[in-house]
């Protein structure tokens, strides 16, 4: 049995989220949600993770699991937002403890937040291990090298692989954040090459002015083609090239103020004495 999978695009972020449901039953997964944020005005808002709820709810689906492939740092997680209204366990890979000490220390974030350890989310995932969604099972795949807490899941002939690759165009994730290593991303592809999969859902698309954003490639068409990694390149030439094109790339626009939100599940900042809440920039005096 295959799944029913509507993906959702993000414009501002150029991100996909996706509604995965079992056709024969009433249960559903949401993976990689997104929250509304403008940067300019601080100003948070919920109307694509609702669009999302929305079309579970048209389908008669009750939202059993939030799945997280990675904790995102290009756009804000709305899984806490959806949790609230579902009651949907949220779930992503053990690694994120490793994100959260690390950005935690680095943001001088109060070590005693609740939330600000695997405790942010329902449940922490390892390699193999098999979430029910109706009459479907949910299989989760480690596949670092992007970040540590980097998963894909396998849904029937379905693989989502977050930021591990992208269209074939694009290429590959970069590995420079903390905790990434181009070895192990090279790794994590060509496992996902092998998976009993045949189509791959991406979790960005860049495209090309007037060109659709795709949600969909073959696995056959990424081993054939993919830029960065595909039949005949070797891992020292996609070690080095990887780190060669990191090397002269710019933060995530949206770097800081994701990760302090998606390390704690999605939930926002807790308010200060005033009330009010805030997101930290840590700055550069160099």
């Amino acid at each position: 049995m295959q799944a029913n999978i509507t993906p959702f695009f993000d414009v501002a972020t150029s991100t996909w989220t996706y509604l995965v449901r079992d056709p024969a039953g009433a249960e559903a997964a949401i993976i990689d949600p997104v929250l509304d944020f403008d940067p300019a005005s601080g100003a948070v808002g919920h109307a694509g993770a609702a669009a999302v709820l929305a079309a579970a709810e048209r389908a008669g689906a009750r939202v059993r699991w939030i799945l997280e492939t990675h904790a995102h740092a290009d756009h804000l997680s709305a899984a806490h937002w959806l949790k609230e209204r579902t009651g949907a366990c949220t779930a992503i890979g053990a690694g994120i403890e490793q994100m959260q000490a690390t950005f935690r220390h680095r943001l001088g974030l109060d070590a005693a937040e609740p939330g600000l350890d695997g405790r942010a989310f329902d449940r922490l995932l390892h390699d193999g291990d098999e979430l029910p969604l109706g009459n479907l099972l949910v299989r989760v795949v480690a596949t670092p090298g992007h970040t540590p807490d980097s998963l894909s899941y396998l849904v029937g002939d379905a693989v989502f692989v977050g930021d591990t690759l992208f269209s074939p165009a694009a290429g590959s994730a970069r590995c420079d954040f903390p905790g990434g290593d181009a070895h192990a991303l090279f790794h994590s592809v060509w496992r996902i090459y092998g998976l009993p999969a045949i189509r791959m859902f991406l979790a960005h698309d860049y495209p090309p002015e007037g060109t659709a954003p795709r949600a969909e490639v073959s696995i056959a068409e990424q081993r054939a083609h993919n830029s960065h990694i595909r039949e005949g390149v070797e891992e020292g030439v996609f070690v080095a090239m990887r780190r060669q094109r990191d090397a002269g790339l710019a933060p995530p626009r949206l770097l800081w103020p994701a990760l302090q939100v998606n390390i704690r599940g999605g939930r926002l900042p807790p308010p200060e004495a005033n009330g009010q809440r805030y997101l930290k920039l840590p700055l550069r005096t160099d």
